[in-house]
Order: structure tokens, then C-alpha cells, then sequence
């Protein structure tokens, strides 16, 4: 089945447990007008104080499409949010293992988002070991043939997608917390996030 998929920024594990299902041809979704406060600028880690938002601030300059967005550097968010993710993981049980190939996500110099997100997510698959395919959208189209996840993935919400708990580094302080980006789990759980994701079941 085709599916449309919104083009995030590190995604949360319900996003990736779409996209990495064999019977889903999945589109990515590049021409959308850009809307505010979801997972196209913004992930979710696990931090000391709790979830954290890291946010790619974007330049405002009229332009609303996806594809021509173009990322702000004023306030060195690269190295803010590498510096943030080392320091929630880096005593997680797989964050020395994954460092460096997670760095390079940070050193690829783009102003788009759409080519900063396409990179991030071609390293992610690296970590997972997987090579599944993907298309971009070549126009906007409102009413898709298809499955239109454009707005499943909700960054206000709680997620519908019914996860097993896992260790995470402050889950015995605070408790578990669902459906973050990729990286909480990638860093948690290592060589069994495949087969974790492929056990997610929307509720």
C-alpha cells in the first residue's frame, strides 16, 4: 500500500515503525505548505529533567513550502542539540557504539531542512541497518490515493501506537516515556530496535 509520510527531524519511533513496514511504498511528503510546532523541526529526547524538545529554527522568510525552507544558524543549534543528546545518552547502554555515525548528523552543512532531515534519516537507517526505500513527493497533493500519515504523528498529543516499556537512562527516576525520537531507542536498545519497531501496533 502507498503511504504519505511527513519528513521529520529524527522521528519519533511510531514514524519509523511505518516506514520500515515491507508492505508499505512509502512517499515522503516535500511540498506541503510548512506547519508549525510538529516533528518537521523538532524531536523529543529523554533528558534529566525529563522529555526535551529540540528545535531547528527556521528562517522566516516568507517562504512556506517545505522544499524551500531554509534552516537558521544564527543560535549554533548543531552543536546545541548534539551537545544535548550526548549529554541525555551517554550513559545509555548503546550510545558509545553509535557516537560517531550520530555526530555526523550534526557536521552535514545544508540550509534546506528537507536535505538536513533526508541525511539524518539516511544515517538512522545506516544504525538500523536497513535499506528501505523511499520516494519524494514530486507536487502537493490534497487528497492522496493512499494512506495520508501527513498528520498522524501528532507533537502535542499522545502517541496512539501501543509500545512496550524499555530501559531508558532516567526511566527508574521518571518513569517510561513513549514514543520518542528514534535516537532514545537506538541508544536503549541497539541491535533490538528492528525488531522492536516491527512489534508496534497502533491502538
Amino acid at each position: 500500500m502507498k503511504i504519505l509520510l511527513p519528513l521529520f527531524y529524527l522521528p519519533p519511533i511510531s514514524w519509523f515503525s511505518e516506514f520500515l513496514k515491507e508492505e508499505n511504498e512509502i512517499i515522503l511528503e516535500q511540498f506541503e505548505n510548512f506547519p508549525k510546532q510538529t516533528y518537521r523541526n523538532r524531536c523529543n529526547i529523554y533528558g534529566a529533567n525529563g522529555r526535551l524538545s529540540l528545535i531547528i529554527p527556521i528562517n522566516h522568510n516568507g517562504k512556506r513550502v517545505l522544499k524551500e525552507l531554509e534552516i537558521s544558524d544564527r543560535e549554533n543549534w548543531r552543536k546545541l542539540h548534539w551537545k544535548s543528546i550526548k549529554t541525555a545518552y551517554q550513559s545509555s547502554p548503546y550510545f558509545e557504539f553509535y557516537e560517531n555515525k550520530m555526530e555526523d548528523i550534526f557536521s552535514f552543512q545544508t540550509n534546506s531542512l528537507v536535505e538536513f532531515n533526508l541525511n539524518a534519516l539516511k544515517i538512522i537507517q545506516n544504525i538500523l541497518k536497513t535499506e528501505k526505500a523511499y520516494s519524494l513527493s514530486d507536487e502537493y497533493v490534497k487528497n492522496f490515493e493512499g494512506e495520508d500519515f501527513r498528520e498522524k504523528f501528532s507533537a502535542k498529543q499522545a502517541s496512539e501506537y501501543a509500545m512496550d516499556d524499555y530501559y531508558q537512562t532516567f526511566s527508574d527516576k521518571m518513569g517510561f516515556e513513549k514514543d520518542l525520537s528514534i535516537l532514545d531507542l537506538i541508544c536503549n536498545k541497539g541491535p533490538e530496535s528492528l525488531t522492536y519497531l516491527k512489534n508496534i501496533k497502533t491502538k
